[in-house]
């Protein structure tokens, strides 16, 4: 793993200098796929886990392209940190928390709680709480749980709601905003 996040930080080094380069020098699309308000010629994506200590600050797609090794680093990251069980995160959940992300203005990280979970993790949460899905988007790489202190979980869920691209779920009494990219839909309070 050392000498992958060794290549790992050389590339977003160079991807970060293309980047600045890109904005300055191209137009942005900020409707890519007509689904991410905001998402741009450049996706960045920023969060923390305070579980692990881990953090990404990342460049994971660029003109169009998604960039398969940082891709592969943020797998890692949203890797379910009870089991070290790691999946493909579903794309569209990436993007849509890098839009959401991107409408909130802000240069604070996502601190990251629930990424990927295995079946056992989801099975054990659920029985603790009644707020955890059966079958659970997170079973399948297509769910994050976020919180940033700069902003309230009404203003993170309403950013995720404008990208019209997933499931939003606001958990004020938890503060934090489930994302996901499954059907459009809104709960909690």
């Amino acid at each position: 793993m050392t000498d992958n996040k060794l290549i790992g930080v050389s590339r977003r080094g160079l991807l970060g200098a293309f980047a600045a380069t890109a904005l300055v020098a191209a137009p942005t699309y900020s409707n890519a796929f007509g689904l991410l308000k905001g998402a741009g010629d450049i996706r960045r994506i920023r969060m923390y886990s305070g579980r692990t200590g881990e953090a990404v600050d990342t460049i994971y797609w660029i003109e169009g392209e998604y960039i398969p090794e940082v891709v592969k680093e943020i797998n890692y990251f949203m890797r379910d940190w009870r089991s070290n069980d790691v999946t493909s995160i579903d794309v569209r959940t990436i993007d849509i928390m890098a839009a959401a992300h991107r409408l909130m203005d802000v240069s604070e990280p996502y601190m990251l709680l629930s990424g990927y979970r295995c079946p056992k993790t989801n099975a054990m949460l659920r029985s603790k709480s009644k707020g955890v899905a059966k079958n659970s988007l997170h079973m399948k790489g297509q769910a994050a749980d976020l919180r940033l202190q700069s902003r309230s979980v009404g203003q993170m869920a309403k950013a995720a709601a404008a990208c019209s691209a997933g499931g939003v779920g606001k958990y004020s009494r938890s503060n934090f905003v489930h994302m996901d990219c499954g059907p459009v839909r809104s709960w909690g309070g």
